[in-house]
């Protein structure tokens, strides 16, 4: 099916202009002024934006996490995205202890089978270089997985020690990958969290306080100089606190590989919410922990001056009905996580875009360009242009949307901006030219989203379908 779109406002990291779109066979194949096409399909987008669709580089479906199972699975997770304007996200696939890194692989992909709603690629979480060998790992960037995450939190859990994050990070120089760190102390929290415990503390506040933000800052720091000997390349995900932030500003200074992304709820959300009455807190235990509001602006300032570099949401949500309220009575068994994807553009454009924060290719840059070029998914995704993945969202900027769980498409039962009106919201939303929202209606099937086979590191995705 061709499409023509015409006289939007085309934003993309780097061009604001107004013109016409004509896609074909899932492909962008035209930009101009009055295209002189036919096309089987006709939008007018005369006052609103054209932006490439968002990516998102950080989520959990159909995870097993804290003696339960992520609420949102493959379907309702992209269904959540696709409603928000993502229309490409990389989830992270587990490594079962003991077992092989493509096994892990494998069973990411049977999860989203049949059920995609988006486009989609996997990261794998390394736990046990053991049970999966070096070699199994060498592997996966031929299998289009191109990015290694270590935690250096959740001991006995997940957590990977000093000499497995510096033997992973070599590899990822080696093979074309980008080495991922989830910075926190492990060791250090796990002692806090247990004299807590013992001492009766046991409500969601102490979430936070058991993960200080120095613990924070003093792993991600190591991680950075340990990438560094290991001449890896290393992203920094979810930053939360100022201490991240000048660890990784130092390192960009230096002009070392090293890059760094912040979620939306850290911009947001500050750790007063915790102490909400009764077991209110617990919808805002995740980890590394929301803040003190200090570091809210410090947060805003980094995104736009490039100190971070992306935006995700690290969705990984849990229904407090019955998910959440495994630690009622002890914060340190509340399943971390919280739901997202839906609402990230929303809330980066309102805040940022609509209050002077970002300019538009700012938030088009953290929101969806800068992870295509990070993640092997530039120049197919992350923009618009001759040859990329029609992947677009027509953008109302006057459009008021008023964010409620009793509206939102995840299968979590809260949401953490509830209530909150927003100025700006999405209108159409295509995957490769496939309509896959229109007027807040899912007009697509379940099977649409395919999986993306990302380059290797520092290298281009060539378009499939470039003319």
């Amino acid at each position: 099916m061709s499409v023509l779109i015409e006289g939007g406002r085309i934003i993309t990291a780097a061009d604001d202009y107004v013109a016409d779109v004509f896609i074909e066979d899932e492909t962008i194949t035209q930009i101009g002024v009055a295209l002189d096409v036919a096309a089987d399909r006709v939008i007018d987008a005369s006052g609103k934006y054209v932006l490439p669709g968002c990516i998102d580089p950080h989520t959990h479906f159909d995870m097993p996490f804290g003696g339960t199972i992520t609420a949102d699975d493959f379907q309702s997770g992209q269904t959540s995205c696709a409603f928000g304007g993502t229309t490409c996200h990389i989830d992270f696939a587990n490594q079962t202890r003991g077992k092989s890194f493509s096994s892990g692989i494998e069973d990411w992909h049977a999860k989203a089978d049949g059920k995609a709603m988006i486009d989609y690629g996997f990261h794998i979480i390394v736990v046990d270089v053991d049970g999966g060998t070096l070699e199994d790992l060498a592997t996966l960037p031929d299998q289009g997985v191109t990015s290694y995450k270590m935690l250096m939190a959740y001991k006995n859990v997940l957590l990977v020690d000093d000499q497995t994050l510096f033997r992973v990070m070599e590899l990822a120089r080696d093979t074309g990958a980008l080495a991922m760190i989830h910075g926190e102390n492990g060791e250090v929290i796990d002692l806090l969290v247990r004299r807590a415990v013992e001492q009766g503390n046991l409500d969601p506040s102490w979430h936070a306080k058991t993960r200080p933000a120095e613990l924070e800052g003093e792993a991600t720091n190591r991680a950075i100089q340990i990438a560094h000997v290991a001449g890896c390349p290393l992203y920094v995900v979810h930053v939360t606190c100022e201490e991240s932030v000048d660890a990784i500003a130092r390192a960009r200074a230096k002009n070392w590989p090293v890059w760094g992304e912040t979620c939306t709820q850290y911009l947001f959300v500050d750790d007063t919410y915790l102490d909400r009455p009764g077991f209110e807190g617990a919808k805002a235990v995740f980890s590394p922990p929301v803040r003190d509001k200090r570091n809210q602006p410090i947060l805003w300032d980094a995104v736009r001056d490039d100190r971070l570099s992306a935006i995700s949401t690290d969705h990984c949500s849990f229904r407090m009905s019955d998910q959440k309220t495994l630690g009622r009575d002890n914060f340190a068994l509340i399943p971390n996580g919280a739901p997202g994807v839906e609402d990230r553009l929303l809330m980066i454009h309102h805040f940022g875009v609509n209050e002077g924060r970002i300019s538009l290719n700012r938030m088009v840059e953290l929101l969806s360009t800068n992870a295509a070029k990070l993640f092997g998914l530039y120049p197919r995704k992350g923009t618009i242009a001759p040859g990329s993945d029609a992947d677009i969202v027509i953008f109302d900027p006057e459009k008021e949307h008023t964010i409620s769980a009793k509206t939102h498409h995840s299968a979590a039962d809260y949401n953490l901006y509830e209530g909150t009106t927003v100025t700006g919201a999405p209108e159409i939303v295509m995957l490769r030219g496939n309509v896959l929202v229109e007027d807040g209606e899912l007009v697509a099937s379940p099977g649409i989203g395919q999986f993306v086979k990302r380059a290797r590191f520092g290298e281009e995705l060539k378009p499939a379908r470039a003319t």
